[in-house]
């Protein structure tokens, strides 16, 4: 089956149109709905050349604080050569149209829609359009929690249209997941996947669990449930939950339901506010030292 991915183009609404839209920002959950990313709410960032981009989630104290996420646009002949300026900084880059020439670790790889890309801290990587068309990916970016005695997280550059879905036990392939990272890889301290529900596949109860969630839909649309609210989600509009906000979803069709996910994973839960568990215990460890 051929896959397309939305992604923003920006413009303007004209002075005709109503007010009212789907945006909502709870104490649990927030919905930013396609409509909202608009060439008025564009950013751009530094060493980054042709390029603006959307913030869709931001770390935030009593909400979701353990990444962030932007939507980038980068023109023909637009990129970095430094992208990165946090060397604490992991990352995760997703194409959804045009094409990307990544540079990292003296290799080169070409991304296509599909295309993924993680990224460990200090991996000191360049991104460049090279095409002629207008490039559109995700990157997710996360303070990597590192632990002693496991060794960095390898890079990775793989995409999607070379995986084989995850069914869920028991749903006769209505509900699968494409994973990109081993879940036993315990070097790894968020997972980005795909989530895909064929129409009529369903999360059959009220997730609530301590990961944080960003979700943006990617094709279809469905009915989420979020802390008991029920909203209509279609392609191009980001949920961003918080930790424990309880959650489940209807896929009614008529076509898939499908939306990138981020999740934090694999760590302990950090002890004191402000700090994540291993970052501080090392810092503490080389002040003794």
């Amino acid at each position: 089956m051929s896959t397309k991915y939305f992604a923003p183009h920006g413009g303007h609404p004209g002075q005709e149109q109503l007010l009212t839209d789907r945006a909502v920002f709870k104490d649990a959950y927030a919905v930013i709905p396609k409509g909202t990313m608009r060439d008025i709410v564009t950013s751009f960032l530094p060493f980054w050349e042709d390029t603006r981009l959307w913030v869709i989630a931001r770390p935030m104290s009593g909400f979701a604080e353990t990444f962030s996420q932007y939507i980038m646009e980068v023109q023909p002949g637009g990129g970095s050569e430094k992208a990165e300026l946090d060397p604490e900084a992991e990352g995760v880059l997703f194409v959804v149209e045009g094409a990307a020439t990544l540079r990292v670790g003296g290799e080169t790889y070409e991304l296509s829609p599909g295309g993924y890309a993680y990224l460990p801290p200090s991996s000191a990587w360049t991104l460049r359009n090279e095409g002629d068309e207008v490039l559109r990916f995700h990157w997710v970016r996360k303070a990597y929690e590192a632990v002693e005695g496991l060794d960095m997280p390898d890079v990775l550059v793989l995409n999607e249209n070379d995986i084989e879905p995850t069914p869920m036990p028991g749903t006769d392939g209505k509900w699968s997941t494409t994973r990109f990272v081993d879940p036993s890889d315990l070097r790894h301290d968020m997972h980005v996947t795909i989530v895909t529900f064929e129409p009529g596949g369903v999360i059959p109860f009220l997730e609530t669990h301590v990961m944080e969630h960003g979700l943006y839909v990617l094709e279809g649309k469905a009915v989420y449930n979020l802390n008991n609210d029920w909203v209509e989600v279609e392609a191009g509009d980001y949920m961003w939950l918080r930790a424990f906000c309880p959650q489940a979803c209807y896929a009614g069709g008529p076509g898939r339901f499908r939306y990138l996910l981020y999740k934090d994973v694999n760590r302990h839960m950090a002890l004191r506010p402000g700090a994540a568990s291993y970052p501080q215990h090392q810092r503490l460890k080389a002040a003794a030292e």
